[in-house]
C-alpha cells in the first residue's frame, strides 16, 4: 500500500463574519500585519479589518495589490513590506491576490494568512504561487515550502461573491 501524505494549511477557520476577527487570528504572529488586496475588495473589507485591528494590539498597514501577480508586483510589494517590518503577510481577495501575498512572505520570510473572497481556486490552500507577465500569460510557478499558515474564509463574503 503506497503511503498517503496530507499536506494543509496550518489552520483553517470557516464561518459568517469570521473576518470581524482577523485581527486576533494575526496576533500570534507579531505586532504589525501587512495586508495585500486589490482596490475593489479593499473598498469592499476595509471597514471590518480596519475595525479588527483598531480592537487590537496589533497594527496593520494595506497596500493595493495591482491585479497581476508579476515578478515585479511582488517585488514592489515585498519591499514595502520589508520597510514597513511588517510580521506577518495578509492577503484578501482572489487566486492572484492570494497568491501574490504568498509569493511576498516567502521572499520576506513571514508567514501568510489569506482570506479568499471567492470560491473558485485552490490559491487559498496551495503551497505555490502562479507567476504571470505583465501581459498576463502564464510566466511560473513559484513553489513554496509550506501551505499558509492560516486560512480564514468568511462565508458571507463567499456566498455573496459574484458568479
Amino acid at each position: 500500500m503506497p503511503t498517503r501524505i496530507v499536506i494543509s494549511p496550518g489552520k483553517y477557520i470557516q464561518g459568517p463574519g469570521a473576518l470581524e476577527q482577523i485581527a486576533s487570528h494575526a496576533e500570534g504572529y507579531g505586532e504589525k500585519a501587512f495586508i495585500v488586496s486589490d482596490e475593489f475588495v479593499m473598498a469592499m473589507t476595509k471597514k471590518t479589518v480596519n475595525k479588527s485591528f483598531s480592537d487590537s494590539p496589533m497594527a496593520c498597514i494595506a497596500e493595493v495589490f495591482r491585479g497581476e501577480c508579476t515578478k515585479p508586483e511582488i517585488m514592489r510589494l515585498k519591499t514595502i513590506a520589508h520597510d514597513k517590518t511588517c510580521d506577518v503577510v495578509v492577503g484578501i481577495g482572489g487566486g492572484k491576490t492570494l497568491d501574490a501575498a504568498k509569493a511576498v512572505a516567502f521572499h520576506v520570510r513571514k508567514p501568510v494568512i489569506v482570506v479568499p473572497t471567492i470560491a473558485s481556486t485552490d490559491a487559498p490552500t496551495s503551497a505555490l504561487s502562479i507567476l504571470y507577465t505583465e501581459d498576463g500569460v502564464f510566466d511560473e510557478v513559484l513553489m513554496l515550502p509550506k501551505n499558509p499558515e492560516v486560512v480564514l474564509v468568511d462565508t458571507k463574503i463567499i456566498a455573496e461573491a459574484p458568479v
